[in-house]
């Protein structure tokens, strides 16, 4: 896959559409949209080697979800999780049968959704490397480790946590309300203190190296590295 960041979603209900994609894009994912079975297919095939997962609605004009799955599946393997109103136990089955990967029965919360995306996506895309290096840190992602120059520094969940974020968003300027909605969740009560308040502790621990965190002042941080 050349970009592993990209959902097709497929839902002929406008306000789900827009509930999804601003949701996902947030999540740190880029969203195409269609709106029928035809479009779907339009879009899957001028970028099928783009696409990384996708979320197909069932009940759908033009074509429906099944005939969308039954020709995708013709030329690609790309995990797909059926969006569906119909859950009885024969609907089940012939999701599997047709080829998906999984089903979510609407209505659904999106925070469900991003944990059903997130099992497919490690499922159908298992790390060959869980090292993952910027500059002088090392993290052992699989246990949830992280190194500065071969000296283990212990963090806690959510540092880790912000941590990995910040270096998958390298070079890029992160507002607190993005930082705070992907590494917390969309559905945290608390407020951007929270945020500033785990950067402070991160800098504390990466020590020497606490200056890849730049502050953008009014805005929020962006994760650079360069030398110390």
């Amino acid at each position: 896959m050349e970009n592993k960041k990209n959902i097709l979603v497929v839902d002929d209900e406008i306000r789900i559409q827009r509930m999804l994609k601003d949701f996902l894009e947030i999540n740190g994912y880029h969203i195409f949209l269609a709106s029928d079975g035809q479009n779907a297919l339009d879009i899957f095939f001028e970028h099928i080697n783009d696409i990384y997962l996708v979320l197909l609605d069932v009940m759908m004009p033009r074509k429906d979800g099944y005939a969308v799955l039954n020709e995708i599946r013709e030329y690609s393997q790309v995990p797909i999780i059926m969006l569906t109103a119909r859950s009885e136990e024969y609907d089940q089955i012939n999701y599997y049968s047709h080829g998906a990967d999984d089903f979510l029965p609407k209505p659904f919360s999106p925070k469900l959704l991003l944990a059903h995306i997130d099992a497919v996506l490690k499922r159908c895309y298992p790390k060959e490397n869980p090292i993952i290096t910027a500059g002088s840190i090392t993290i052992i992602d699989d246990k949830r480790e992280l190194y500065i120059e071969d000296e283990k520094i212990d963090l806690s969940p959510k540092e880790y946590d912000l941590l990995c974020y910040f270096i998958h968003n390298i070079g890029l300027v992160l507002t607190r309300d993005i930082i705070l909605d992907s590494v917390w969740g969309h559905d945290y009560d608390g407020d951007i203190r929270t945020v500033d308040t785990h950067v402070k502790q991160l800098r504390a621990k990466l020590n020497t190296y606490s200056s890849y965190i730049k502050t953008i002042h009014g805005i929020g941080y962006r994760f650079e590295v360069e030398n110390v």
